[in-house]
């Protein structure tokens, strides 16, 4: 079980401090609270180093002390339980409890109350910055639109359907099905990951969740993600009535949001997001004890860029990335009157501009985290 700092400390973050000092203030406020593997701690430096897009998805906790000096106005929006985290490589796919196969927004570490624009920008930021390395064609324009569109389009009829990608959605389907998730591939990594021996209340958690018929587990650390690299995750792998089967424990941490907003508050806001969202509930997907529980199998997993057919209606992703985040914003409902009122005060344009400013504050936090 993660440990815990009795007096935590409060966040000092402030984008004049500069990204070096931030996140080593950042990870000594984390390691008060969770140990964290030294190993990783240092692929996702080198990790950062590569470009910008890797940067932005490890840096949250930076990125939105920047949020609030390049785009005030939209630090003063209405606020609602938000994601944080957002970026166009956090969508996944998982099984409902019918075994229907559903798509939507796959980490919800970083949830806490917010500026509903924060999510909207940090998207749009994230799709700009994925065109600029080619990991998408889109123009910047298009990309900050189709988001915009599918978000206000699901806020204003109040009550969408979740993506469930049976019938409909065949571009999703299409991406979810894809030979870049090859079950054969999955399993082969999953296995080949280092060996290990979680502590004795992880055990515990992980064997409840395995099918009762299962075989003794074996444990593997894995590594995986950006913004929480670094953190403890332990996977059991069994096998149960004649396959394979994978449940995950991942360390959970207080949002980096309240760190940076300097919060006294370290309360967890990762179920309450999931319970009142409108999507099709994972049924694996659980916090325990400090721990994220989860299943894993090939169409149960985040979906990289890299893993998208290289045919696809990028307008048609992004779009539905607009949706469902206002499918996981329309759980706070309280919040959304005034979210439309402000919506339709803004314009067309605005999204666009403010991920243009914050693709180049994160470009000018980049390269001073290169040159250092």
């Amino acid at each position: 079980m993660p440990k815990r700092s009795r007096k935590p400390s409060a966040g000092r973050a402030a984008a004049s401090t500069g990204i070096v000092t931030a996140t080593a203030e950042y990870e000594a406020w984390a390691r008060e609270r969770i140990p964290l593997i030294k190993p990783d701690l240092a692929s996702k430096h080198r990790a950062m180093k590569e470009s910008a897009f890797p940067f932005l998805r490890a840096t949250f906790y930076h990125w939105c002390v920047l949020w609030r000096e390049a785009c005030p106005e939209l630090a003063a929006t209405p606020k609602l339980l938000a994601i944080g985290d957002l970026h166009v490589e956090n969508f996944g796919t998982w099984r409902d409890a019918e075994g229907r196969l559903a798509w939507g927004i796959n980490d919800f570490d970083e949830a806490s109350p917010m500026p509903y624009t924060i999510d909207l920008v940090r998207l749009a930021t994230s799709a700009l910055l994925a065109g600029q390395e080619m990991k998408l064609r889109i123009g910047p324009h298009e990309a900050a639109a189709a988001i915009l569109d599918g978000y206000t389009t699901a806020i204003e009829r109040g009550n969408c359907k979740p993506f469930i990608l049976e019938e409909e959605h065949p571009h999703l389907r299409a991406m979810a099905m894809g030979e870049e998730r090859n079950p054969e591939r999955f399993w082969e990594k999953l296995q080949a990951q280092k060996q290990t021996k979680p502590p004795k209340p992880v055990r515990k958690l992980l064997q409840r969740r395995l099918p009762e018929a299962s075989t003794e587990p074996r444990y593997v650390q894995r590594i995986a993600g950006l913004g929480s690299l670094g953190r403890e995750r332990f996977v059991a792998i069994a096998k149960a009535q004649g396959g394979l089967v994978a449940r995950e424990a991942k360390a959970i941490l207080p949002s980096a949001y309240g760190w940076a907003m300097k919060k006294k508050s370290e309360r967890l806001y990762y179920e309450e997001i999931l319970e009142e969202a409108v999507r099709a509930r994972d049924p694996f997907l659980a916090v325990k004890r400090g721990w994220i529980l989860r299943r894993l199998a090939p169409h149960c997993t985040r979906i990289e860029l890299s893993d998208v057919p290289k045919r696809k209606n990028e307008r048609v992703l992004l779009e539905a990335m607009g949706r469902e985040t206002a499918h996981i914003h329309l759980g706070s409902a309280a919040a959304i009157a005034a979210v439309e009122r402000d919506l339709k005060r803004r314009g067309g344009a605005w999204l666009h501009d403010a991920a243009a400013r914050m693709a180049e504050a994160t470009l000018q936090d980049w390269k001073t985290w290169r040159a250092a």
